[in-house]
């Protein structure tokens, strides 16, 4: 299994709901066995520049590849996109 998770911050704090909202939508595509957008809590001691999180499950690379492929990740890339600051994604394969 494949954990997919990606950190995103916003340019200016007024637009994180739509990043959450836009976000969202890439959980329609019907490739992950787990989705979920959540916004960062904020209780980190060291930096609170993270604001919203996508935490995605996939049954192996093939998944995930199909995934990114869709016509869904592209349109909400493209609407995302301008909005965001930085965006950090790990993709770890699970411990057995």
């Amino acid at each position: 299994m494949i954990r997919h998770i990606v950190f995103f911050s916003v340019r200016r704090k007024e637009d994180v709901e739509a990043v959450r909202s836009g976000l969202q939508e890439l959980g329609k595509i019907p490739h992950s066995k787990h989705f979920e957008v959540t916004l960062n809590t904020k209780v980190d001691l060291f930096s609170n520049a993270i604001d919203v999180v996508v935490y995605a499950e996939f049954e192996d690379e093939g998944a995930l590849a199909a995934y990114r492929a869709h016509p869904i990740y592209a349109e909400t890339t493209g609407r995302v996109k301008p909005l965001r600051e930085l965006r950090y994604s790990a993709d770890v394969v699970a411990a057995a």
